[in-house]
């Protein structure tokens, strides 16, 4: 071991020393107050030793069972969201993005980007003209797309670039008809 390495041990350690610390005066501050009030078994002569912060310990974590029990019975646990049910983020794998999926889902987020909308539109196209039976509803959907595309590359909101091309109406129609005239 170096010399640095021995000089930090457990007794040495900054945040340990400040953690024994509050303990320590929390446990005075506490067994001066019980003193006041009349005490109780031990005394106030009674010696003190390692075991008064574990009593301390089991009289603040009964201290909190009584206070979950007088909440229950007053019903303030009656009617939670989730309640009978698993906690939802407990599942068996770990995902990083956790807090970013719960607030899309919270704050009822939807849809992504311009740009990446506009391209997703774009290479669905095809399928989504294929599903109207009438030349009139093909064009307003590609004058639709093409004033989008023209809206998103006017907007300085930030995020990437709109690389998206407009669509030539009359090529796409043409091309609508050829597929719906094969078999």
């Amino acid at each position: 071991m170096d010399a640095d390495h021995r000089e930090r041990g457990p007794e040495r350690d900054p945040a340990r020393h400040a953690a024994q610390y509050r303990v320590d005066r929390e446990t005075a501050h506490d067994l001066r107050e019980r003193d006041a009030v009349g005490g109780d078994d031990d005394g106030p002569d009674a010696p003190q030793d390692e075991a008064t912060p574990r009593r301390r310990m089991d009289d603040r974590a009964l201290w909190v069972d009584t206070v979950v029990d007088q909440a229950i019975r007053r019903g303030e646990f009656d009617d939670l969201p989730l309640q009978g049910k698993p906690l939802p983020g407990i599942g068996g794998t770990h995902d990083p993005d956790w807090w970013l999926k719960s607030l899309v889902q919270r704050d009822h987020i939807t849809g992504v980007l311009p740009a990446a909308q506009l391209r997703a539109d774009a290479a669905a196209m095809d399928d989504t003209l294929d599903r109207e039976h009438d030349e009139r509803r093909v064009r307003e959907i590609l004058a639709d797309f093409n004033a989008r595309v023209i809206d998103a590359r006017r907007q300085l909101t930030g995020g990437p670039p709109v690389v998206t091309p407009t669509r030539d109406v009359e090529d796409d129609v043409a091309r609508w008809h050829r597929r719906r005239a094969r078999p």
